[in-house]
Protein backbone atom coordinates (compact mmCIF):
# COMPACT_ATOMS: atom_id res chain seq x y z
CA UNK A 1 0.00 0.00 0.00
CA UNK A 2 1.51 3.56 -0.73
CA UNK A 3 2.21 5.44 2.02
CA UNK A 4 -0.11 8.73 2.50
CA UNK A 5 2.27 12.28 2.79
CA UNK A 6 0.76 13.96 5.18
CA UNK A 7 0.97 18.41 4.55
CA UNK A 8 2.96 20.47 6.31
CA UNK A 9 0.53 22.07 8.58
CA UNK A 10 -0.40 18.86 9.54
CA UNK A 11 2.96 17.89 10.22
CA UNK A 12 3.51 20.55 12.08
CA UNK A 13 0.25 19.66 14.62
CA UNK A 14 1.37 15.87 15.04
CA UNK A 15 4.66 17.20 16.49
CA UNK A 16 3.38 19.76 18.40
CA UNK A 17 1.32 16.88 20.04
CA UNK A 18 3.55 14.80 20.41
CA UNK A 19 5.19 17.63 22.68
CA UNK A 20 2.14 18.32 24.26
CA UNK A 21 2.31 13.86 25.46
CA UNK A 22 5.36 13.95 26.12
CA UNK A 23 5.08 16.57 28.32
CA UNK A 24 2.05 14.93 29.94
CA UNK A 25 3.24 13.27 33.49
CA UNK A 26 -0.26 12.26 34.88
CA UNK A 27 -0.94 8.22 33.90
CA UNK A 28 -4.69 8.79 34.25
CA UNK A 29 -4.24 11.94 31.87
CA UNK A 30 -2.35 9.42 29.71
CA UNK A 31 -5.10 6.82 29.51
CA UNK A 32 -7.65 8.90 28.97
CA UNK A 33 -6.00 10.57 26.32
CA UNK A 34 -5.08 7.05 24.79
CA UNK A 35 -8.34 6.18 24.76
CA UNK A 36 -9.52 9.21 23.07
CA UNK A 37 -6.88 8.33 20.50
CA UNK A 38 -8.69 4.91 19.81
CA UNK A 39 -12.24 6.11 19.44
CA UNK A 40 -11.02 8.76 16.83
CA UNK A 41 -9.15 6.12 15.06
CA UNK A 42 -11.45 3.98 14.76
CA UNK A 43 -14.03 6.25 13.71
CA UNK A 44 -11.62 7.07 11.44
CA UNK A 45 -11.33 4.13 10.10
CA UNK A 46 -15.68 3.72 9.93
CA UNK A 47 -15.66 6.87 8.36
CA UNK A 48 -13.69 5.70 5.47
CA UNK A 49 -14.76 2.37 4.81
CA UNK A 50 -18.25 3.93 4.34
CA UNK A 51 -17.19 6.06 1.65
CA UNK A 52 -15.33 2.93 0.14
CA UNK A 53 -18.36 1.59 0.18
CA UNK A 54 -20.20 4.57 -1.12
CA UNK A 55 -17.83 4.34 -3.98
CA UNK A 56 -18.34 1.00 -4.76
CA UNK A 57 -22.26 1.38 -4.73
CA UNK A 58 -21.92 3.94 -7.03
Amino acid sequence: MASIELSLNQSFEVERLKRDIDAQSDPAALRDLAKELLKAWFSERAITNQAIQDQLQS
